[in-house]
């Protein structure tokens, strides 16, 4: 390979070495395993009933409309219960199919799904990115870090700063203390439940002055 490698170019190298890997360990779908042209994707099957969350939406919160209604307009949900953030967006609706992805990344350490989720995530949020000045991930608790080994918020900030440009840091936000698992409240009770959980340091605060 070392003489091999004198003549080829490193890119026809790393296609070489692709479809070595490709044939030893074919590509799967990442939810339903089945056999895909490209690493780290989905079938035609299971992209197609992704429920994509596309404009138009509320601006606040990302809900989608059945209809344009003009610029500016917010849904009834944002109005009746304004939340904390100016503008939110998501990628697909949560059902049983995408939830396979989210808790493959989540709780099965499933590192390489993230590289699919944060396309996603940079689709749905292209306009968020662009006036963006930092990502900040969600910050686990030390105690629910060490269990679950690694951050999922921080390895999905990592690669849309990547795709982005956008820098970001995850020393700007700390949990300081740790809260019951989200899963199973409602609405107000999750927003009960992480109130008071986060805090910016005060030695990174001039690092946020302004953005």
């Amino acid at each position: 390979m070392g003489a091999l490698s004198a003549y080829l170019p490193s890119r026809m190298l790393s296609a070489a070495g692709r479809a070595v890997a490709d044939l030893l360990l074919p590509p799967q779908c990442l939810i339903c395993t089945a056999a895909t042209s490209e690493p780290n994707g989905l079938c035609g099957g299971c992209w197609a009933k992704l429920r994509f969350i596309t404009e138009p939406c509320c601006d606040r919160r990302g809900i989608p409309f059945a209809y344009d209604p003009g610029p500016g307009v917010l849904s009834a949900a944002a109005l009746a219960d304004p939340p904390a953030w100016d503008r939110a967006r998501a990628a697909v609706r949560f059902d049983d199919h995408s939830k396979r992805l989210v808790h493959d990344l989540k709780y099965h350490d499933r590192h390489h799904v993230a590289v699919l989720v944060s396309r996603l995530m940079a689709a749905a949020g292209r306009r968020l990115l662009a006036e963006a000045d930092i990502i900040v991930p969600v910050p686990l608790h030390q105690a629910r870090l060490w269990r679950r080994r690694f951050n999922q918020s921080a390895l999905l900030a990592g690669r849309l700063s990547a795709s982005s440009g956008v820098p970001w840091r995850c020393d700007l936000l700390l949990r300081t203390r740790p809260t019951p698992a989200q899963v199973g409240l409602g609405h107000r009770e999750r927003r009960a439940n992480v109130k008071g959980a986060f805090a910016v340091p005060e030695d990174c605060r001039f690092a946020l002055r302004d953005r």
